[in-house]
């Protein structure tokens, strides 16, 4: 799932492999303290929200999505990637017709991100600038990037019965299994009364953990004051920045792939950075995960290109690849194996021109 791309879309990664004009987008949500699960010292009933199984499917995920959109709540999320930890304060308010949001980032440069229904605006105070975006629904506390279809296709999803506690609060162990070997699973800690996700940790096969994010505090319910929803620095007289981007057709234009089984194509668009560059990007999802191909122009005076090949951050690979004359990013958060299988696969054939 994704800060990027999932309960995540604010990717350490990205950060070090995109454009600086990107950051911000990049960056949306940053999102762990602990690595362990704590379990809870005292007995729990079993959830009325779990019914009597233990097997279930994307309608528990939708649920937990959902709580995430409905809920007013207030809390300081961590989300550690590698060795890197980063911090969010995020205050979180629904009125049955509107939903506000705050997102602080606690670490680095400091970011704000104000969200009104799927509008965002993230605040550069820097350079007393507001860029203004799109919201994401896999954004922590949510998780799901597109309809549960694909998501049941590539995933199962059980409860396990031991009850543990994240920021103070007893919370449902769920796993998120992977059907193959093209994509990580996930274990999720909700909470048991509310159904917000407390804590998200992308793990291997092998039961790795690559990258996680959770609340380290965190109260749910009560009445947001318009006061805490308002930025922290006055944007008047900030400019306003509009994304840059309109739809494309990269097949149209070219682009051939094979994207690892499950992953479909959420995305495809043209962006203008830095004055005058241009950028494909093509999204590719599974309903939880995703995988970016940027595409722009090959110029060998350039010294940012990453080498070609491999490397990784937490649970994002990267692949950074030369074909024709284009480079080519391609980065998501799937085993290194199934994202080299996609690097390698990419061609580019252009349409034959016109006499």
């Amino acid at each position: 799932m994704s800060t990027m791309h999932r309960p995540g879309w604010g990717r350490l990664a990205v950060r070090r492999a995109m454009p600086r004009a990107l950051l911000c987008a990049a960056l949306g949500v940053v999102l762990l303290a602990s690595t362990g699960w704590q379990t809870a010292r005292a007995e729990s009933t079993r959830p009325a929200w779990l019914g009597e199984s233990t097997e279930y499917d994307s309608k528990l995920l939708m649920q937990i999505q959902q709580a995430a959109h409905k809920l007013n709540y207030v809390g300081v999320f961590a989300y550690q990637q590698g060795s890197d930890i980063e911090s969010s304060r995020i205050v979180h308010a629904c009125d049955g017709t509107n939903e506000q949001e705050r997102i602080e980032l606690l670490n680095g440069t400091p970011r704000e991100y104000l969200r009104l229904n799927k509008s965002v605006q993230c605040l550069i105070p820097e350079e007393k600038k507001i860029v203004r975006e799109r919201e994401r629904g896999d954004r922590f506390p949510g998780l799901l990037l597109s309809n549960t279809e694909s998501i049941d296709a590539n995933y199962h999803v059980r409860a396990l019965p031991q009850p543990l506690r994240v920021a103070g609060r007893q919370c449902q162990l769920i796993d998120v299994l992977p059907r193959d070997a093209n994509r990580y699973g996930y274990r999720l800690c909700v909470d048991t009364e509310s159904q917000l996700l407390l804590k998200a940790q992308t793990v291997t096969r092998e039961g790795v953990v690559v990258e996680q994010v959770a609340f380290t505090q965190v109260t749910i319910g009560q009445d947001i004051p318009e006061k805490m929803l308002k930025p922290s620095w006055s944007t008047e007289g900030w400019s306003v920045v509009e994304s840059r981007q309109r739809n494309v057709d990269l097949g149209a234009l070219g682009w051939r792939f094979s994207a690892p089984s499950g992953f479909m194509p959420s995305s495809q668009s043209e962006q203008v950075f830095d004055g005058d560059k241009l950028v494909h990007q093509l999204v590719l999802s599974d309903g939880l995960a995703t995988i970016s191909i940027f595409i722009e122009p090959y110029l060998k005076e350039r010294s940012e290109y990453k080498p070609v090949g491999a490397a990784q951050i937490g649970s994002v690979n990267i692949y950074g690849i030369k074909v024709a004359n284009f480079w080519l990013t391609v980065l998501g958060e799937v085993p290194a194996s199934a994202l080299e299988q996609l690097a390698q696969s990419i061609q580019y054939v252009p349409a034959a021109k016109s006499k």
